[in-house]
């Protein structure tokens, strides 16, 4: 009997579709399966295998592509002293070579079926990944299976891929707005500490990382217990679990730990204060780039979808009051937005304009104003209304794309460790007042701020 077969699946849902996908069963490491009929037709199931991964599928009709994803919540914020870019280092070296598969086999097996493959490293979680035709999707799973479990590390690759890598963070720093983003992130989370740091690493920590560090870092966190398999398209939920567990035994993985509880990213003990802090970097270029920050909310605060249609009315679009008032009005930047960048346990908000350097001051005091009388007057009943519209609308497209539902399933059980369907998001955001976000606007202009600014000093 394969592990796939030994599961025990509950019954199939009838009659009134799921709002809220149940996750919860098996969280401690018990196999089993779990159905739920999502409200646009597509069946997602979530199984867990002996051995502690987890698979995730959404079966959507009339879909030809299938989008697959191995993830770890392993991302920068995890690496250990000595490790600094090591996770981001493996998203190169893991397309590099197996036992069974060189560099040149890997990217052959994906071209010779027509699809794209890709990875992706972020502070707290890395994703590989394909988009390939239905037809040839288990044959993808194969290769990126392989390349998760069986990867050599080989020494020659890792200083070539090492090179690779130094090139890359220095495209980054001839970026202004790439310099400004980090140092974003230095400001809001704190020079050095795991979220302020670079996720690629510094030239210096790339150049140091011994191989060694990198194995034992890729040893330590990819494992059974911790891999999330999510898939989307046109796909078979028992064909993908039968696949993944031979493909996984045939590596030699261990098939008798449990899963690691998706809670333990969320027990993170959260950042109560930022030490946020002005940074200055001074650069000989055309435009100046600048954020405003403050303190966030975490990833899984009860304020995301207001905190969603905050940064949509602020900072979101072409009649976002950013937009209106910097660009539109006044002329003094290209690009303005608002965003909040969320994590476990701690969260950052901001404000960013590219503007001339002569033009920052006014900017700033500009989009001060705008943050400032929303947080005083909230929003008014059309832009409420804009705002359900601009967010609704992205929902609803973004389903469209196997990819996207793809990310949504990985992000779901890796990132916020809650998986809600599109009707229930739709009636979420529906729920969200006027109050709620002047509230969380107040509560955010309440917060200590601080200021990054890359370009010429004003």
């Amino acid at each position: 009997m394969t592990a796939a077969s030994a599961l025990t699946p509950s019954p199939r849902p009838t009659g009134a579709s799921y709002t809220e996908v149940p996750l919860e069963r098996g969280a401690a490491g018990e196999p089993g399966t779990e159905l739920a009929l999502v409200d646009d037709g597509a069946l997602l199931r979530r199984s867990i295998l002996p051995g502690g991964v987890r698979v995730i599928t959404e079966s959507v009709p009339g879909l030809r592509s299938t989008s697959m994803g191995m993830w770890f919540g392993v991302g920068s914020r995890d690496e250990v002293a000595g490790q600094e870019g090591s996770t981001h280092f493996l998203e190169h070296l893991l397309f590099k070579g197996t036992a069974t598969r060189d560099a040149r086999a890997i990217a052959e097996a994906f071209d010779m079926i027509g699809g794209e493959s890709n990875a992706a490293t972020a502070k707290e979680h890395t994703s590989y990944y394909a988009r390939v035709q239905g037809q040839d999707s288990m044959e993808a799973l194969d290769v990126i299976t392989d390349m998760v479990t069986s990867s050599l590390l080989d020494p020659k690759e890792v200083e070539t891929e090492r090179s690779v890598i130094v090139s890359e963070l220095a495209d980054a720093a001839d970026d202004p707005q790439d310099v400004a983003h980090e140092a974003f992130a230095r400001a809001a989370f704190g020079e050095g500490t795991p979220l302020g740091r670079p996720i690629g690493g510094t030239p210096e920590t790339v150049t140091a990382v011994p191989r060694d560090a990198v194995w034992e870092h890729y040893r330590r966190t990819y494992a059974s217990d911790t891999l999330v398999v999510a898939v989307a398209g046109a796909v078979d939920h028992d064909e993908v679990c039968e696949r993944v567990a031979a493909d996984l035994a045939a590596a030699g993985w261990d098939a008798s730990s449990e899963a690691v509880p998706r809670e333990r990213r969320f027990e993170t003990e959260p950042l109560t204060a930022l030490s946020v802090q002005d940074v200055t970097i001074e650069r000989d270029s055309e435009q100046s780039h600048v954020y405003l920050t403050c303190q966030g909310i975490a990833v899984r605060d009860e304020r995301r979808m207001p905190m969603s249609v905050l940064t949509t009315i602020l900072g979101g679009g072409m009649s976002s009051r950013l937009f209106q008032e910097v660009r539109e009005k006044r002329g003094l930047a290209y690009t303005t937005y608002a965003f909040d960048a969320s994590y476990a346990g701690a969260g950052a908000f901001g404000l960013y304009a590219g503007c001339a350097p002569g033009d920052v001051e006014e900017v700033c005091a500009v989009m001060v104003g705008e943050f400032e009388a929303l947080a005083a007057d909230g929003p008014t009943e059309r832009e409420m209304a804009r705002a359900r519209g601009q967010i609704r609308g992205a929902m609803v497209l973004g389903g469209e794309d196997s990819l996207a539902r793809m990310g949504r399933l990985g992000r779901g059980e890796v990132v916020t460790g809650r998986l809600r369907s599109m009707d229930e998001n739709i009636r979420r955001l529906e729920a969200v007042t006027a109050e709620d976000v002047r509230e969380l606007c107040a509560w955010l202009a309440g917060q200590a701020r601080a200021r990054v600014l890359v370009g010429p000093r004003p």
